[in-house]
């Protein structure tokens, strides 16, 4: 199979984004809250949606299998409160879950998270268990977005490695599933959203995971930098140069049993870094919007077997609830 672990749903009806518009405004301008239930799209706009975008993509690139999520920059968990995050969730999650059901054996759902900025966020981890395991016990997800900065471009929460994040960690494992680390929006405009706020994400946390020993406490966690892992590839020698002042294991050693790359790399001098840095076995095929599978195909430098690992051998391993659908098929 090849599967395509980073597909996000942003053609999503329109109808999703006018709800989502009257939540925001209804909530600030006077606390009411529109609910959940308000939300009314029908079979076939969600089939005219994924027809037009996630399947068209898939026939195109011959793709087998794309893991589809909720549009991650439209998240934007700095409005409302708690609640209008949890809400946003519910409603993004059902969305993907009834795309998916539509088109059994060509998409597997990946959760958005109901995660709060600021003070909220510890409060919020609890709801933001109880919605995974609602989406992977009763839904069929297969793993989640995991956002690092809930504040949207400002950094007000503690890194991933905080012990915060732990009941969403001791969850991930118990349920045998990984998070992919994906930031929302950026609402700072000294830091645009998708070359510098989506970027910097992945870069932050891999350094976050570099001064931490989180993955002594949690061997089996398993999470996924999108884009390629921002500037980690290319700076390489600098986290190595971390982990020896430390008096750690080599990098290699302490960190890539856990942490997966992406191909979301538009280029192809980017994707030749990232797969002659990053060992195969730790790189997961993504496109979403950028046909990154036929740069790949172009590069000499790829053994056989590489290539099958990155296509979608290591998506069964790092996504093992996988396995299921592909018996499916």
């Amino acid at each position: 199979m090849i599967i395509d672990c980073h597909g996000q749903f942003t053609t999503a009806p329109p109808a999703l984004g006018k709800w989502r518009g009257r939540q925001i405004k209804a909530y600030e301008a006077s606390r009411f809250r529109i609910l959940p239930g308000e939300l009314i799209i029908d079979d076939d706009e969600i089939v005219t949606a994924i027809e037009g975008g996630q399947l068209k993509r898939q026939r195109d690139r011959g793709t087998d299998l794309t893991l589809l999520s909720p549009d991650a920059g439209k998240a934007a968990q700095h409005y409302g409160d708690a609640r209008t995050s949890l809400h946003w969730s519910q409603v993004s999650n059902d969305l993907i879950a009834r795309a998916s059901g539509l088109f059994p054996g060509r998409f597997a759902g990946v959760c958005q998270l109901p995660q709060s900025p600021g003070e909220a966020l510890a409060s919020s981890i609890g709801a933001c268990v109880t919605e995974l395991r609602r989406c992977v016990e009763e839904l069929g997800f297969v793993g989640c977005l995991l956002n690092p900065d809930p504040s949207d471009g400002y950094w007000q929460a503690p890194p991933l490695t905080d012990p915060v994040y732990h009941p969403l960690f001791e969850a991930l494992v118990e349920l045998d599933v990984p998070a992919m680390v994906h930031v929302a929006t950026s609402r700072n405009p000294a830091v645009p959203g998708g070359c510098a706020h989506y970027l910097n994400g992945a870069t932050a946390v891999f350094m976050q995971l570099c001064q931490s020993r989180l993955f002594e406490d949690f061997p089996s966690l398993r999470l996924i930098l999108p884009y390629g892992g921002g500037a980690v590839p290319y700076h390489w020698g600098r986290y190595r140069g971390v982990m020896l002042d430390q008096g750690r294991p080599p990098l290699e050693e302490a960190l890539l049993g856990n942490v997966f790359f992406d191909t979301r790399v538009v280029g192809k001098r980017g994707l030749e870094l990232l797969t002659d840095v990053i060992p195969a076995e730790n790189i997961l095929l993504a496109s979403d919007t950028a046909d990154t599978k036929a740069i790949l195909d172009s590069l000499d430098t790829l053994t056989g077997a590489g290539r099958a690992a990155i296509y979608g051998e290591n998506a069964l391993r790092v996504f093992p609830r996988l396995r299921k659908l592909e018996a499916a098929l």
